[in-house]
């Protein structure tokens, strides 16, 4: 008989949605130090703005929240796409940020000694 076990509890992806809250945290009160807490250190950020595509590290992110500030109108959406024991992917549907766009981001979480952490930003911004 295949084994036929649940390896992901509840409690996982509440653990998984925390980290991604803290983003969207970060973004509302534009505290890059808050952001930092989410990201992993090396973590890169990849998608397209009108002037062309954005790419490279996640430094480009906090550059933007210290451009453009908080975002206190900002809604979002999140959800765990899948979810391994080591690995997370979370859809994050977002309207009104800092600079009044709209956004569609996939964060690519990896665990690090025993702690969740974005590795990768891939965004899309809507037209308005």
């Amino acid at each position: 008989m295949v084994a036929n076990k649940n390896i992901n509890s509840v409690q996982d992806y509440d653990d998984v949605l925390a980290v991604v809250q803290g983003y969207v945290e970060g973004l509302r009160t534009g505290d890059v130090e808050q952001l930092k807490k989410t990201f992993h250190k090396d973590a890169v950020m990849y998608g397209h703005l009108p002037e062309g595509l954005s790419e490279g590290s996640i430094e480009n992110l906090y550059a933007y929240i210290e451009k453009f500030g908080s975002a206190p109108h900002i809604k979002t959406h999140l959800s765990v796409l899948h979810k391994t024991p080591t690995t997370a992917f979370v859809r994050v549907e977002m309207e009104s940020d800092a600079a009044d766009e709209d956004f569609t981001d996939y964060h690519s979480l990896i665990q690090v000694d025993g702690e969740w952490k974005v590795i990768a930003k891939l965004f899309h911004l809507y037209s308005k």
